[in-house]
């Protein structure tokens, strides 16, 4: 018998395997000052593009106000309990129905946190005898929600990234699957793949229901603001928004705070109410988040100047990498991925490089999040970003390139992490 203890002090995980080389700076980096494109890290001001405050309301004065004038009135505490027992207030309601309206559904169900929102969905919707078909790069939470699953005796399909003959085939497993079992089929992708920021094929999955009988459930965490004419998301993009049959988005991205929600049919939705375990044992969702993602969701409705203006500089920031031969992938949303080769240490000196003598803060995704010997920085433009910025960026990557195809990155070890 091993001590758990000791095990985890031999086995860091994955990810944490690094702790000890990048914790602080590389892991769990500090950002300071208003939530900006511009913040200071480790005492110096940085171009910042690892934020998801995509139009820009996290630091909107009307917004500022409503969290303020609401946290003033009511606290954080309000309302205690969960909502099913005594958590309801009518801000709760009104928020859901405005909600459900602007994406053009029945009804919706608002949730805590956006993570154990989709586990939970997925929980409650999938009985064992039910099927679920995947796409590969889903989100951590719906491939958590699909263990579960799969924990409790159901099974499940995965296809490859957008892929569309193998979800196909896969759905032919799934129906042959429900069919012995009495079940059904539950199909869940993504609006906008987080990492790569490509486009889940709403539009050829929904042509697919002319031929298999499955229920579509789309995770729009990236979608939800930015996509479609009015924001409504990437069905709204693709024309089939009234094909999803469960949408489902965070108010951690376009909205700019903690929370999400589900909509639905109706019936669907209350179900949802009723049998999903993380809000019927959780807190309700304090009044001042409540509030202020009413006057989010107001905002993101009245001002498509926002949205606007984060196109513009997605464009031009993309256009600008891909005019300069850098590889961003099949992105179709402002999230901007930029593909380079080199080992972990390559990435390291790459990434300081960029902070320290470019003043240029953004994500980076090495093994074994992605591939080894290939670096993903990934670049996430808002409505506060300028051309300024863009131009800056630019030719910071441009040199930075440079560097790393000359081996310059190459050492022997990590490189040490400057201190404040």
């Amino acid at each position: 018998m091993i001590d758990i203890f000791e095990k985890i002090r031999q086995n860091r995980g994955p990810i944490g395997q690094y702790q000890k080389a990048g914790h602080g700076y590389f892991s769990f980096p500090k950002l300071e000052g208003e939530i900006h494109p511009h913040m200071k890290f480790m005492g110096k001001d940085v171009l910042n593009w690892s934020l998801n405050n995509y139009i820009g309301l996290a630091n909107h004065p009307e917004v500022r106000k409503a969290d303020a004038d609401a946290a003033v009135q009511y606290g954080m505490a309000y309302p205690m309990g969960a909502r099913m027992m005594s958590g309801q207030t009518k801000y709760h309601e009104e928020l859901e129905r405005q909600l459900a309206e602007f994406v053009g559904k029945e009804d919706a169900f608002l949730l805590n946190y956006g993570y154990q929102g989709m586990l939970s969905i997925i929980d409650a919707l999938a009985g064992r005898n039910d099927v679920i078909v995947y796409d590969s790069e889903s989100h951590a939470c719906i491939m958590d929600g699909v263990f579960l699953h799969k924990a409790k005796g159901g099974k499940s399909f995965v296809f490859p990234h957008n892929d569309m003959t193998r979800c196909r085939k896969m759905l032919q497993f799934a129906t042959k699957n429900a069919e012995q079992n009495n079940g059904g089929i539950i199909l869940i992708t993504e609006g906008v793949f987080g990492m790569a920021g490509d486009l889940g094929k709403l539009d050829e999955i929904v042509e697919m229901k002319k031929e298999f009988n499955f229920r579509l459930v789309v995770d729009d965490a990236h979608g939800f603001g930015t996509m479609g004419k009015t924001g409504a998301g990437v069905g709204e993009h693709f024309g089939v928004h009234n094909d999803i049959d469960v949408y489902f988005s965070t108010f951690a991205k376009s909205m700019a705070g903690i929370g999400g929600f589900v909509a639905s049919d109706s019936d669907v939705v209350d179900f949802l109410r009723y049998n999903m375990r993380s809000q019927t044992f959780a807190k309700s969702l304090p009044m001042p988040m409540t509030i202020g993602a009413l006057k989010r969701l107001e905002l993101l409705k009245t001002k498509p100047e926002l949205r606007e203006n984060l196109w513009k500089v997605a464009k031009a920031l993309q256009k600008g990498l891909k005019d300069k031969g850098f590889d961003i992938g099949d992105t179709g949303s402002p999230v901007t991925p930029v593909m380079m080769y080199g080992g972990i240490i390559e990435a390291t000196n790459l990434v300081m490089d960029l902070r320290e003598n470019y003043s240029v803060f953004c994500s980076v995704v090495i093994y074994p999040v992605i591939p080894k010997g290939h670096i993903l920085l990934r670049l996430i433009p808002t409505a506060m970003h300028t051309m300024e910025d863009v131009e800056v960026t630019l030719n910071a990557f441009e040199a930075c390139r440079g560097k790393l195809q000359n081996g310059d990155y190459k050492t022997e070890e990590f490189p040490k992490i400057p201190q404040e």
